[in-house]
């Protein structure tokens, strides 16, 4: 199978329907990112139900909401810009006993129609290159959206929850000294978690010049490839000279910080068990 072929429905389904996704009514590709075991803190592994990875969840029902307050989240981040949450007329939804946060990685500025066009481009060639040019620029700019949500936790997400949150997913699994391959395993589930989606995420694709006549284009957008991450944390060691150095310059946390991020992302594997 091509991978921009669409998947087999049974296949979505049992996959979803397990460990490390979770099943939230009205959000798509909600994924525990606890669980995975340390390399670097041998007997460790990253905490369960403390940080969940998502896509938007303005489509959020009341079960959805419920099922976000029994799990024990308090906080939801919005990494979206204002520009695709009126694009889409995706507005933050009211959740009772949660606090929904908007902290964008890009300003409004940068979805100029210059700016997308370029990015647009990028995304269309579906190149492994391509791709760490644009996780670039989301390291670059979203030191302050990342800082936030490292010091607090509970559930982070953009549109389609593959790039920006997974970028992040990506930091806070290196920070936790999970190996590189568990994480690029977990960049390529949402290949599986967006694919209920896709219908929706076409439509909105085929309203955009480049995409509308080239539909291989649109569906590289889809691609989240085991390589492509793997690229990505060896551009992260070779560039930002590895997560530590990353956070302490790009998103100004200290080193004190750190250690205790570290220690809320990690508990005792008996502990968990």
């Amino acid at each position: 199978m091509h991978d921009l072929d669409p998947l087999d429905k049974a296949y979505v389904d049992d996959v979803l329907s397990k460990p490390p996704f979770v099943t939230v009514p009205g959000v798509i590709n909600v994924r525990d990112l606890g669980g995975y075991p340390s390399q670097t803190y041998p007997g460790k592994i990253t905490k369960l139900k403390f940080l969940l990875r998502s896509a938007e969840v303005s489509g959020i029902t009341d079960e959805g909401k419920n099922i976000l307050r029994e799990l024990g989240v308090t906080k939801v981040f919005d990494l979206r810009s204002d520009t695709e949450i009126r694009k889409y007329n995706t507005p933050l939804p009211e959740i009772e006993g949660v606090d929904v946060i908007h902290i964008p990685v890009f300003k409004t500025a940068d979805y100029s129609p210059e700016m997308m066009a370029k990015r647009y481009q990028l995304y269309a060639s579906g190149k492994t290159e391509a791709f760490i040019e644009l996780y670039s620029q989301i390291l670059d700019h979203g030191g302050k959206a990342f800082g936030t949500i490292l010091r607090h936790g509970c559930v982070f997400h953009c549109t389609a929850g593959k790039d920006r949150t997974g970028i992040l997913a990506a930091i806070l699994l290196k920070l936790a000294g999970v190996d590189d391959v568990l994480i690029a395993e977990d960049y390529a589930l949402t290949r599986v978690g967006r694919e209920p989606a896709r219908e929706m995420i076409m439509a909105r694709l085929s309203k955009e010049p480049l995409f509308a006549s080239n539909n291989e284009a649109a569906l590289n957008m889809f691609t989240c490839r085991h390589e492509t991450m793997s690229a990505f944390l060896k551009h992260l060691d070779e560039h930002y000279k590895g997560v530590e150095e990353y956070l302490r310059r790009y998103v100004g946390l200290t080193e004190g910080e750190i250690e205790t991020i570290r220690s809320h992302i990690l508990v005792e594997a008996k502990r968990e068990a």
